[in-house]
């Protein structure tokens, strides 16, 4: 198994296992502290992480440009917005099809990297898009019509997580491939700058408009600690693997996902997966499927 595969793996196991946590805390907290909480108890592992990797570097110096703060900043505030959508989605929708319709995002980032990234798609590539906003549509339960395109709120929230994560994995790859260090460390590198970041704005934000929620998140600091090391852990999973390999390459991996939600899902919710959601869910494994053999 290569590198960026195993990168990808822990990844995949990592956000399974945070995405449940976080969808029991949203019970109990709004969208926004509940994505404050990914943040900020996600901060000192990541610190902690950085500083280990750091320390053992004997490579050439870190050389931080406007290559690298630019990309870092648009990623950090994309998963922002993408959190707050996927935690909305998780809220109004059925757990796994909710996560479904957020990975969509494999497809835009193939999608967003032909047209702004220059990483073109062939032929095929375009099938696997099309098969894969079918396969939304089917798992979605839509009556295909343009009132339901426009008022549809756990369609919007899901397919904005997955617009949003697409493009914060482009420019994560940028960032990093702008730091002349070493992959792990370069990877780091993005990644404690775009957690330190994104609490700012997340602490921000609750303490202007919901402060009562840091009373409740308090309460609920052993959830919390586990949300912010499964976040982080997924996190480097994911950057260090983007640091390696195209994005959608890595999106399309972290697919399997999939696999692991369902099981969430059936053994932890006791939620079942209807007719027509798994032949959507499974449309749009043939459209990552399809990916795969483009990339």
């Amino acid at each position: 198994m290569s590198t960026w595969m195993f990168f990808t793996l822990l990844a995949v196991v990592m956000q399974s296992v945070r995405t449940a946590g976080q969808k029991r805390m949203a019970q109990s907290l709004t969208a926004e502290a509940t994505t404050l909480v990914r943040f900020l108890f996600g901060l000192p592992f990541a610190l902690i992480y950085f500083v280990l990797l750091r320390r053992t570097n004997s490579g050439p110096e870190l050389v931080l440009s406007v290559d690298y703060w630019l990309p870092a900043s648009l990623a950090a505030v994309s998963q922002i917005v993408a959190t707050l959508c996927l935690v909305k989605a998780l809220t109004l929708r059925n757990f796994a099809v909710g996560t479904a319709l957020a990975k969509t995002e494999a497809i835009m980032t193939a999608l967003l990297g032909s047209i702004f990234f220059a990483a073109s798609l062939s032929v095929l590539g375009y099938v696997s898009v099309c098969v894969g906003v079918i396969g939304v549509l089917v798992a979605s339960n839509w009556r295909i019509s343009v009132p339901d395109l426009l008022n549809n709120a756990s369609i919007k929230y899901g397919l904005g997580a997955g617009l949003g994560f697409a493009l914060a994995s482009l420019w994560i790859r940028q960032a990093s491939l702008s730091l002349a260090v070493p992959e792990l460390l370069s990877a780091a590198t993005v990644l404690v700058y775009m957690v330190a970041l994104q609490t700012l704005i997340c602490l921000a934000l609750i303490f202007y408009r919901q402060p009562a929620q840091f009373t409740l998140i308090a309460a609920s600091c052993r959830s919390a600690l586990l949300i912010g090391f499964t976040s982080v852990a997924g996190s480097i999973g994911w950057f260090t693997a983007m640091s390696l390999q195209e994005a959608a390459l890595v999106k399309t991996l972290g697919q399997t996902e999939f696999v692991v939600t369902l099981f969430i899902t059936y053994l932890y919710f006791g939620e079942k997966i209807t007719l027509r959601e798994s032949l959507g869910m499974s449309l749009i494994a043939i459209s990552v499927g399809l990916l795969v053999a483009v990339s």
